[in-house]
């Protein structure tokens, strides 16, 4: 462990946590720069701060900060008057509660709320295809569609609930958690598109995929994370998500990543999405965007995991960092792939505060010179020019994509390179998002220096960018990946045996 820079991340999270206590203790959502304080609706606060962030408590061993959060989810309420995301709490407070309730050795209190909570998110299952409903008012028990999205659902919305209410079936012996969110995988398995890919939007009542963008960012990047985190949850013992995992990288490979030379001929790894794009004859073909969201900086990190995970000859023995002799085919080329995703995000950062735009899209040679003349890099922030403000595409949101990556390719590799960049992304965040009061905020613009804040910290600041940070100058040993998994929302959850047999069909 690099102790000092561990201790000084400790120090960042501190700075953070004791202004949101002091400010906003409780509630869902906090504004560091007015030192103000707001709820996901106006029925009162769920504790998507407090719970999303007991693990990071527990793990950084701040155990007075932890006792006083525990204290006030002994009091919490789930019977609250409002509409949720179904994902956003499931992966976030049903995940943060099972996290605090392993992490503390059974400590009841977590499990008891993660029943109740878990018991009100389950009416969303209660539709003709068994896809749940993107959101849920968690007093009245009903689901609901998004008001600017009638009638659709997401590819991540339903595909990133299955680690947390499987584990909830192990942990209770309560099958019924485990059976609504494997029939989900049974309609999205028989859904997919010709190439084995999610397109984000599905008709949520006839479960199947609409022709949308095929994305591997928001709204469906972490619907291909958990197919990887399944088959490793249950300690590889469901062949189908390791089936389903490969079919789906094979694509990505095929139809998403881009290979390109930049100007000055040097090969640059990034992701494009597709569009679709209807002729006159009705006839669908798919157009290529250069692309790419920062949420999708976690591939890198995962398609090393996965590489590591699921094609490895002997799982048992794999180096670090594994030869190409250990991987299967397959394996390798997603194990080089995730190294030079990786690079590419890190590029991202060569900004003027050093930190990584919402969306970037790439240059190609094809683009032509003049292209160049008004952003040299081989990337830029579209709609970016000098004297308007900046587009939405130019803030930072203390996102944790690329550090998650770090940390997971530091792990594998054990190659310093990775705390280097990890440790030049954190400084960013110090110099850039910090403030002075405390808390740290959105940064609006990457390109401008001195930034200007929005005031807002997210939940994944505490639960997810630090938390990594802090594992990144960890011992190997603190939650080691051959006992667990983190769920999407950097909650780590035990790999287990399951005891109730699989069916996805």
């Amino acid at each position: 462990a690099d102790l000092e820079k561990r201790d000084a991340i400790v120090g960042a999270f501190k700075h953070a946590w004791h202004a949101y206590e002091r400010d906003a203790m409780g509630s869902d959502e906090y504004h560091p720069i007015s030192h103000g304080a707001s709820n996901l609706t106006e029925a009162g606060s769920i504790g998507y701060m407090v719970v999303d962030v007991l693990d990071s408590l527990q793990i950084m061993g701040l155990d007075e900060e932890y006792q006083r959060a525990r204290t006030w989810v002994e009091n919490v309420s789930f019977d609250v008057d409002g509409e949720y995301s179904t994902f956003e709490t499931t992966i976030r407070v049903l995940g943060g509660l099972l996290s605090a309730y392993h992490l503390s050795g059974n400590d009841e209190l977590y499990l008891q709320k993660a029943i109740d909570l878990a018991d009100r998110l389950s009416v969303t299952f209660d539709s003709p295809t068994g896809l749940p409903y993107p959101y849920v008012n968690l007093h009245a028990g009903t689901g609901h569609h998004a008001k600017d999205y009638p009638g659709l659902v997401s590819a991540a919305e339903v595909g990133t609930l299955q680690l947390e209410f499987k584990y909830l079936s192990h942990v209770t012996g309560d099958p019924k958690y485990w059976r609504s969110v494997e029939k989900v995988m049974t309609v999205l398995k028989n859904a997919l598109l010709e190439h084995n890919l999610a397109s984000v939007f599905m008709n949520h009542l006839e479960g199947r995929y609409i022709h949308s963008p095929i994305s591997l960012g928001s709204r469906a990047d972490s619907y291909y994370e958990y197919l990887l985190k399944q088959y490793i949850q249950t300690n590889k013992t469901e062949e189908i998500y390791g089936t389903m995992y490969r079919g789906a990288m094979d694509s990505v490979q095929q139809f998403l990543i881009q290979v390109r030379e930049n100007k000055d001929g040097q090969s640059m790894t990034y992701t494009s999405e597709m569009m679709p794009e209807q002729d006159p004859s009705g006839q669908i073909s798919w157009r290529l965007t250069p692309k790419q969201d920062h949420l999708v900086c976690f591939l890198g990190g995962s398609l090393m995991l996965g590489a590591v995970k699921s094609a490895a000859f002997n799982p048992d023995r794999v180096s670090m960092p594994p030869e190409e002799s250990e991987l299967n085919d397959y394996g390798w080329k997603d194990w080089k792939t995730g190294k030079e995703l990786i690079k590419t995000c890190l590029k991202t950062h060569d900004t003027a505060t050093g930190l990584s735009p919402e969306i970037v899209y790439f240059r190609i040679a094809s683009d032509g010179m003049d292209a160049y003349e008004w952003a040299p890099t081989d990337w830029y922030i579209r709609g970016a020019q000098p004297g308007v403000p900046p587009p939405y595409d130019a803030r930072y949101m203390l996102r944790p994509e690329t550090v998650e990556s770090l940390f997971i390719a530091y792990r594998l590799t054990g190659d310093e390179l990775y705390r280097e960049h990890g440790w030049r992304i954190f400084q960013s965040i110090e110099k850039h998002a910090k403030v002075s009061t405390g808390g740290y905020a959105t940064v609006l613009n990457v390109d401008e220096n001195p930034a200007r804040l929005e005031d807002k910290m997210e939940t994944f600041f505490l639960s997810e960018t630090l938390k990594y940070l802090y594992l990144l100058f960890s011992d190997s040993d603190v939650l080691p990946f051959d006992k667990y998994v983190f769920n999407t929302e950097a909650h780590p959850l035990p790999i287990f045996t399951p005891k109730i047999p699989t069916a996805v069909f």
